[in-house]
């Protein structure tokens, strides 16, 4: 799809992945809005000349609101990008309550917008759908029960979509990076949960940390492209046949893995 003169919604848009998606959206020419539960949410809209709204995205009537505004900005949304995320629990003894919240925000906020814009996108035959899981979506975090699990459902509900109304010129994308300079990955380095800081040394350890930027570039080209899977690190693809070609393999694999970074032996 040609973003040109199109109307795109980001949310998770007042920082990391996210405003850097609206700021490579507006370069191709859209029309931009961001909306992020943060405060900071409008200034950055200004800077980078876009729409905003605050509110949290997770809740069915904050995608209402959402889509409201971003229609009376910009007209009807031809893009949405489900970007925003958090880490959630790190194992799976933790409060319900935790484990309700990443799942409203990783998984059920894509499902709700998903409900909100598809039959719109039907009538008009045409639309994009754009899903940030993550690495983690397709070969598990070490460290992040939360987060993987979360990552996976939201990689699956983004196939499910495309599967489902890719017929009814209904495009959708799933991005999944492994490690992005934002303060989703940096705050794991100085955190007191010693799984927070595995987590973390996993995904620097794997491979090259990103800046937004250059990840907002390949997201683009690959929109432009219509290509449903975006891993702005070519890596993730041959851990992931890896992973399909032997299961238990590469589970052994993980948990010698896990054991090193954790300080313990590997063999």
């Amino acid at each position: 799809m040609d973003v040109n003169s199109k109307t795109a919604v980001v949310t998770g848009g007042a920082g990391g992945i996210g405003r850097a998606l609206a700021e490579e959206l507006i370069r191709h020419g859209a029309r931009v809005l961001i909306a992020d539960i943060a405060p900071t949410v409008g200034q950055v809209a200004e800077e980078i000349g876009a729409a905003s709204w605050q509110g949290d995205v997770a809740a069915a009537d904050g995608v209402t609101e959402l889509l409201a505004a971003a229609e009376a900005a910009h007209g009807p949304v031809d893009l949405y990008f489900a970007n925003a995320g958090i880490v959630g629990p790190t194992g799976i003894g933790e409060d319900e309550d935790e484990w309700d919240r990443v799942f409203d925000i990783n998984v059920r906020a894509h499902i709700r917008a998903a409900k909100a814009l598809v039959p719109g996108w039907q009538a008009r035959g045409e639309g994009y759908f754009v899903s940030t899981s993550s690495a983690a979506g397709l070969l598990t975090q070490i460290g992040q029960a939360g987060y993987s699990t979360t990552k996976h459902a939201a990689v699956g509900f983004a196939e499910w979509l495309n599967i489902t109304y890719g017929d009814d010129g209904i495009r959708v994308s799933c991005l999944c990076p492994m490690g992005v300079n934002t303060p989703l990955l940096t705050g794991g380095e100085r955190a007191a949960d010693a799984a927070d800081r595995t987590a973390n040394k996993a995904v620097t350890s794997a491979g090259r940390v990103l800046e937004p930027a250059e990840v907002a570039e390949v997201v683009l080209a690959a929109v432009e492209s219509e290509t449903f899977l975006i891993l702005p690190h070519p890596e993730v693809l041959d851990m992931y046949r890896m992973k399909g070609s032997d299961y238990d393999r590469w589970l052994r694999g993980m948990r010698r893995y896990r054991r090193t970074l954790a300080g313990g032996s590997a063999s």
